[in-house]
């Protein structure tokens, strides 16, 4: 890219992501304030549960707690921890605090095979979750008057969903494009002067590499920013990205049992996920003991929502490792901000932008093979983009017979696990013994990315 052209690209980014938006006036809140009204939604929501949610009743009675020992944030490390199965153990609509009626909308974002878990909003429930997508949008510096490229693909339709409410009421344009059809997307970036797209890191990445064969150069359209959402996001990736097309990259960060996206964004400063702390609290505690630990460790990420009401989630325990940053951001708003550590602290892992547990893939597997075989998956990291492969122990009588019946079993197992997922994954057929033999569903998994 020209240096020149770079250099205006890079300022009009950097003005942009710095400039205040009338819809970020929360994120300055002073943290005395914040912390009052904190206080207030908690005590609102644990009342609500507590009458409406038979789970947390049955848990706050296990531990000889009334709503009335809940006098304010302080006392949230009192409340039991609720974990992922426990949204799969009360599907369909257990943990609805409200009449079935009054929900506008149900996403059945995963889970284990055939249990999966629920969100749940009512039309208050989503309203604010178009304001969260506001702020999200303008804290990395979109603004009204962008036109915004909208590019998640079929796998993310909840997030596509959001975003476009949230691009719409900030004031910008926003095209949606399948995220299928890379060609068109980049065709709409060239001729409509996008300045912004939202997708996941990995479907932008290929934006470039496909709009470098058909001679588009992204360096030198008007696209200034990269809105990222669904998968992890490291340095490098970043760094790719920002040199590959000239823009900056933020990420927008949520969690589909809660909101995805829209729980925290990153600002102009790019130091962390600032997250929305006026409807979510977080916490970091210890992986195992579930203790809290202190700022600037990492632990396992701990959501409480205090704003919801159709399905309040009350200190739920996230498959996320994060760190709490300490110390303030240059940008002055008094959300803290949260570093997340890029893998997860259960068996669960991200491949484009869908959250995978081993147990769906040995659902798959045991739908072709009538019994489990011995199976790994291998996650790698192929220019700051995560890679997964399923490696699969056939028999000897297997690997005797001829290539066409390999091939065969290869793309029958192949097609049961995207069915079942959603995306395709590569499988690999390997030899006995192959693979290390253990009953430690954890071990099923062989990390091999990049911290």
């Amino acid at each position: 890219m020209h240096s020149a052209t770079a250099a205006v690209k890079d300022s009009t980014a950097r003005d942009s992501a710095t400039t205040f938006h009338p819809a970020g006036i929360p994120d300055f809140l002073p943290r005395e304030h914040l912390r009052g009204l904190q206080s207030q939604r908690l005590r609102q929501v644990v009342d609500r549960a507590y009458e409406h949610v038979p789970l947390f009743r049955q848990r706050m009675h296990k531990e000889d707690l009334t709503p009335a020992d809940i006098g304010g944030i302080d006392d949230l490390h009192k409340l039991p921890l609720l974990v992922r199965q426990d949204l799969c153990d009360t599907y369909p609509f257990d943990m609805l605090a409200v009449p079935v009626p009054q929900v506008a909308r149900l996403h059945l974002p995963g889970g284990a095979p055939g249990k999966p878990t629920v969100a749940a909003y009512t039309r208050r429930d989503l309203d604010v979750w178009t304001e969260l997508i506001v702020r999200s949008l303008a804290s990395c510096g979109i603004h009204a008057g962008d036109v915004v490229l909208s590019a998640c693909g079929q796998n993310r339709q909840t997030d596509a969903l959001a975003l476009h409410a949230g691009i719409e009421a900030l004031g910008a344009t926003v095209i949606s494009v399948g995220g299928d059809n890379a060609d068109q997307q980049i065709m709409a970036i060239k001729d409509f002067s996008v300045s912004a797209v939202c997708c996941t890191p990995s479907h932008f990445l290929y934006l470039v590499q496909r709009a470098e064969q058909i001679g588009v150069a992204l360096q030198e359209l008007p696209l200034r920013a990269g809105v990222f959402v669904a998968e992890s996001f490291n340095e490098t990736l970043r760094r790719q990205i920002e040199e590959s097309a000239g823009i900056r990259a933020y990420e927008i960060f949520g969690l589909p049992e809660i909101v995805s996206p829209g729980i925290g964004a990153e600002c102009g400063h790019q130091n962390g996920l600032h997250i929305f702390e006026d409807h979510f609290y977080a916490e970091i505690v210890d992986p195992q003991s579930g203790a809290p630990v202190a700022d600037g460790q990492e632990g396992q990420l701990v959501l409480t929502t205090l704003g919801k009401e159709a399905m309040p989630l009350i200190r739920y325990r996230t498959p996320e490792l994060a760190a709490i940053a300490a110390e303030p951001c240059p940008c002055g708003r008094t959300m803290r901000r949260i570093r997340r550590v890029g893998r997860h602290g259960d068996d669960t892992f991200v491949i484009q932008g869908v959250s995978v547990a081993p147990t769906q893939i040995e659902a798959a597997l045991l739908a072709v093979e009538g019994t489990l075989p011995d199976y790994q998956i291998v996650l790698t990291q192929e220019e700051g983009v995560d890679r997964v492969e399923v490696q699969i122990e056939v028999t000897a009588e297997v690997l005797s017979d001829r290539i066409s019946v390999m091939e065969g079993l290869q793309s029958k197992l192949a097609g049961e696990i995207e069915q079942t997922l959603g995306v395709g994954v590569p499988v690999r057929l390997v030899e006995p013994h192959t693979i290390q033999h253990d009953q430690d569903k954890a071990s099923r998994i062989v990390d091999k990315r990049e911290v």
